[in-house]
């Protein structure tokens, strides 16, 4: 493994990276932004973690204690190191295992927030698979489906508790179906573009632990001339 510490965007925070294969993503980024933070909210599971810089990153500007799951050995040992040099180490905490085993951990409704970004892409016979592991784990669905996060979700959220996800829009009608049969309902869909002429290249949903039907629907361009993530979503999101 070749760490190296390099700067988490604009947040004045530091980050431990694989540079020769995991690194953190844009994703990753406006996961962090996308997520509110209830004056009343105590605790915080980051599930699918990486190298943790969406606990990084909420951990700096709240007292939230977070919980962040990732199943690959080195890069959750990149990500305590990285906890621990931003001195974090009092409201984050790491667990190295599959996120599916993250119920054996905690008891049920537990939770006020948990977030995922989680691997994209089904596992298939067919599917083209990156030589790396640790790629192939954060790209492909091998360690963890999608219907086993929302059964994970379910099982973990406090009622009323809030569920924010990034994926990919082309499986947006599954998210939708499992997110109704695991009680989580829909509560805030933002598309995000490069520009309008192209199709969207992300999704973030947000969902409350059996709520009331309601969904508010926003879309956001981040292109090359975006300058900083910070409050990207605040005049979009209701709070």
């Amino acid at each position: 493994m070749n760490a190296q510490l390099n700067d988490l965007y604009d947040y004045n925070l530091k980050i431990y990276q694989d540079a020769s294969s995991f690194k953190f993503s844009l994703d990753s980024l406006l996961l962090s932004e996308f997520v509110e933070i209830p004056p009343k909210a105590q605790n915080l599971l980051d599930l699918c973690s990486g190298n943790a810089p969406l606990p990084l990153i909420l951990a700096n500007h709240s007292n939230l204690k977070i919980t962040g799951v990732e199943i690959n050995p080195d890069i959750c040992r990149l990500a305590t190191k990285s906890i621990l040099y931003n001195h974090l180490e009092n409201q984050i905490t790491m667990l190295n295992i599959n996120a599916k085993d993250t119920n054996n951990y905690f008891p049920g409704n537990n939770f006020d927030i948990i977030t995922c970004n989680p691997p994209f892409f089904k596992y298939e016979k067919t599917s083209l698979i990156n030589a790396s592991p640790s790629k192939a784990m954060a790209r492909h669905e091998i360690s963890i489906t999608l219907e086993e996060i929302f059964q994970t979700v379910n099982y973990l959220l406090k009622d009323y508790g809030a569920f924010y996800l990034v994926h990919r829009p082309t499986r947006l009608a599954e998210i939708i179906t499992l997110a109704q049969k695991y009680k989580l309902t829909v509560k805030n869909i933002t598309f995000i573009y490069s520009n309008l002429e192209k199709d969207a290249i992300m999704v973030l949903m947000k969902f409350v632990k059996n709520a009331r039907p309601g969904t508010k629907v926003y879309s956001k361009i981040i292109n090359r001339d975006t300058k900083t993530y910070q409050n990207i979503f605040k005049k979009d999101v209701t709070k």
